[in-house]
């Protein structure tokens, strides 16, 4: 999820409980099975080895990996999913980005405008709002006693784009192109992830105040709670000291 700080977020997201933990997971199996049906090896299928990474960084088990990638790429029962992206705005003007994986487009749609419209917000047309966000690699990393200076450099030379001290954490954005060589290059210096995955960044942010801040995490959370929606990216800049 894209905010101000993407920190606050993964935060949240950390303190779940083993209910919503499930749920991440079962996305998750849906995007590496739709991403294994290109081929179940990651060393040659650059999108499933940027989908592990990020069902690894969120402490996913190797063998609930390893059963979705069977399932996307045959070995299991079958998987027919389709990839749709929904646009809209949410309170004041907020930009919204929404991923979906669905087996009922029909459903899908009629519940992500459903989400949009109780939470004072409306979904657009197709590329309504996509134009004010880049894709790109993120890896995020906890700041613990590591050496600023010494990720930073790792992280440069390796190819990324950018590097970012952020409260308790490290932030490293990379090109889509870059985000596999750069991930690699941190693994193999024995660095962890709180998050790694290929996301949407907004190239500006919307300032709201807490009442429409209220409403927009009202948003994020009915669509994440939605089985179909796989990723939500969004534009607003939280004031401080809002907790979600």
């Amino acid at each position: 999820m894209s905010g101000h700080s993407k920190w606050h977020n993964i935060a949240a997201k950390k303190g779940k409980n083993d209910a919503a933990r499930g749920k991440i997971f079962t996305k998750l199996g849906k995007e590496i099975a739709m991403a294994a049906k290109d081929g179940s090896n990651p060393d040659l299928n650059v999108k499933l080895a940027n989908v592990i990474a990020k069902a690894k960084a969120a402490n996913m088990p190797n063998d609930t990996i390893n059963r979705a990638i069977k399932k996307g790429s045959g070995e299991l029962e079958n998987v027919n999913y389709e990839e749709i992206t929904y646009e809209g705005y949410g309170a004041s003007g907020v930009a919204f980005v929404v991923e979906a994986l669905t087996d009922n487009k029909n459903r899908s749609a009629g519940n992500v405008r459903s989400h949009f419209t109780k939470c004072d917000g409306n979904l657009g047309a197709t590329g309504c709002v996509s134009w004010m966000f880049q894709k790109k690699g993120e890896i995020v990393i906890e700041k613990n006693d590591l050496d600023e200076d010494e990720i930073m450099m790792l992280a440069l030379d390796a190819g990324a784009e950018d590097f970012s001290s952020e409260g308790d954490v490290f932030e490293i954005t990379t090109a889509v192109e870059d985000f596999g060589a750069v991930r690699t290059a941190l693994e193999a210096e024995g660095l962890e992830f709180l998050s790694a995955e290929i996301t949407m960044i907004p190239d500006n942010y919307t300032a709201v105040d807490m009442e429409t801040a209220a409403k927009i995490q009202k948003l994020v959370d009915r669509l994440e709670d939605d089985d179909d929606v796989s990723n939500v990216y969004h534009n607003a800049e939280f004031p401080e000291g809002f907790e979600g």
